[in-house]
């Protein structure tokens, strides 16, 4: 790959044929039919005007495209991203209003600029720091959020779901209309999946609309959606003040889009049997964004299940994600008129079909099963995000905070076990095993960590502990083959333990150990180098000659 192409991945895409072009046009129109309907759905979700969920399916999906590593992924406005917006936006403005947009811009352009620079800086391993448990309960939190902010759309009304309780009320036709539509959505994904199912419907209910009157009976529509090309747009400066306000909404958005990019990106790139290149990704997702912003758009993300449309319909390429922005271009251009009369009833049930297959109580079995810490933390993401709405991001940074915590949890105390020889010849934990001690007056233990700063003092309580219990033990075994890195912290706690046995008259044996942890040791006088001898200290670089040694030769005295 030439250096320009790193930049431009789409310089390596294969030359167009008509062979490879009739499965990508098949697959682009495939998902087209999808994006179309999804993306004026979402910008309600976002209270955004709906012509910028179309855009937001446009130019950021051109974009995105251009620069992005996995070319087959869907750009464009998504459930989770859309309802960050909305959640974030709340009591700031009006939904939809001038000011509204503005906000909405400027997460776009905030989330898009923190994505280019860790993509630029090769910070694509900040998606670590949301575990899977954290990922999932915030999804399946903010999907119920998501259901429940669409059912007074779904029944016609316009009130918010807590004014809507207050007071309830339904509008029948509009009812009628959200529901059937649901129904027919839900029956469509799981017997004709083939089926371009949401054009469908959205084009039989906007037909059914006009022919029954509805609009003109007062049922809410879409009503009139501008044609054309989107503008520039330049959104206002903002004061510190909302600015501050507007930063932790702009950092969870670009964390969890890029959490969605990961889950779609690593299925397209395992598929090619490739490495995901998550940087060159951060990049195209930063671009993205903030070329949505600047056409008065929301931020984007990739959506995982217009993604797996896309392979699914046997997309190779992104030629194929190159004619569903085609599609989208012709829809702004001419046919946007023909979304007037669809009920916004129907686009209350896109959204919920959309997301409804994002709740998988099971998942809680599963982690429960795996680790209980784990599950738990996925179990406070869920309820924080639900207790904090509309500041639903705080659910998300409650589960990271979790989970760098019981990460710094299990650093602080790592696993040191006493080993023993198992029947198997493994080294293995004489006291769950019920094994006998490997030598007369011996202290062998593994230790499962770094030697670092946060495991090295374990490791010298673990010894000074043990010899305190049994005065008559005359050796110490460290099989050192797990530690892989050590700090400074660790050589000056290696070279503390090593003195104090040295003092006691206790030999220490050391078995294993990795080059790179026994060059610093060296480096800094702590091993001796070049083959010399040093009093009650043995080095071995095999488990089985360790073993042998200590079993021919008794303690000294």
């Amino acid at each position: 790959m030439s250096p320009l192409s790193r930049w431009l991945p789409f310089l390596a895409w294969p030359r167009p044929t008509w062979p490879l072009m009739r499965g990508e046009l098949a697959a682009g129109l495939t998902v087209g039919m999808v994006i179309v309907p999804q993306s004026v759905a979402y910008a309600t979700l976002a209270g955004m005007p709906l012509e910028t969920g179309i855009y937001a399916s446009f130019l950021p999906a051109l974009v995105a495209l251009i620069w992005s590593a996995s070319p087959r992924l869907s750009v464009g406005p998504t459930a989770l991203s859309s309802i960050l917006v909305g959640a974030s936006l709340t009591g700031l403005a009006d939904p939809a209003g001038g000011q509204w947009v503005a906000l909405a811009v400027w997460l776009a352009l905030l989330s898009g600029v923190m994505q280019l620079i860790l993509g630029i800086g090769r910070f694509g391993w900040i998606v670590n720091l949301v575990s899977s448990p954290v990922l999932m309960g915030f999804t399946q939190a903010a999907t119920v959020l998501i259901i429940l902010s669409q059912v007074p759309a779904l029944i016609g009304s316009d009130l918010p779901m807590s004014r809507w309780l207050a007071s309830p009320h339904l509008d029948w036709y509009a009812f009628a209309f959200g529901v059937v539509s649901l129904a027919v959505l839900v029956a469509g994904k799981r017997w004709l999946p083939r089926v371009p199912m949401m054009m469908l419907v959205l084009a039989g209910a906007a037909i059914l609309s006009k022919l029954t009157g509805f609009h003109a009976n007062g049922g809410p529509v879409v009503g009139n959606l501008p044609t054309g090309l989107p503008s520039l747009y330049l959104p206002g400066l903002i004061d510190l003040q909302t600015l501050g306000v507007l930063i932790v909404p702009a950092m969870v958005i670009a964390l969890v889009s890029f959490l969605e990019v990961a889950s779609s990106a690593k299925v397209e790139n395992q598929q090619k049997h490739q490495g995901w290149n998550e940087n060159q990704d951060l990049i195209a997702q930063g671009l993205a964004k903030i070329s949505s912003g600047l056409i008065g758009s929301f931020p984007t993300s990739s959506s995982f299940s217009r993604s797996a449309l896309n392979l699914y319909a046997g997309a190779q390429t992104g030629w194929a994600a190159l004619v569903t922005v085609v599609l989208v271009l012709l829809v702004m251009l001419w046919f946007t008129p023909l979304l007037f009369h669809v009920p916004l009833a129907v686009l209350a049930a896109v959204v919920i079909a959309a997301v409804s297959s994002l709740i998988k109580p099971r998942a809680f079995v599963q982690v429960w099963k795996v680790s209980r810490v784990e599950a738990a933390t996925a179990l406070v993401t869920v309820a924080v995000t639900l207790v904090t709405a509309p500041r639903i991001y705080w659910g998300v940074a409650a589960g990271v905070l979790m989970g760098l915590a019981h990460f710094l949890y299990q650093r602080l105390h790592p696993r040191i076990i006493e080993a023993g020889l198992h029947p198997d010849g493994s080294l293995r934990d004489r006291h769950l095993w019920q094994l006998p001690p490997l030598a007369p007056d011996t202290y062998a233990l593994r230790m499962d960590a770094e030697l670092d700063f946060a495991a090295a003092s374990t490791l010298e309580r673990n010894i000074t502990e043990h010899l305190a219990r049994n005065a008559h033990v005359r050796r110490v075994c460290l099989f050192a083959q797990p530690i892989n890195r050590i700090d400074a912290t660790g050589v000056e706690v290696f070279g503390q333990m090593r003195r104090n046995l040295q003092g006691q008259g206790i030999e220490l044996y050391i078995s294993g150990i990795k080059l790179p942890v026994e060059s610093a040791l060296q480096r800094a006088g702590e091993l001796p180098q070049n083959g010399q001898a040093w009093p009650l200290l043995h080095l071995y670089r095999t488990d089985a000659e360790t073993l042998s040694v200590l079993a021919a030769t008794p303690a000294s005295t």
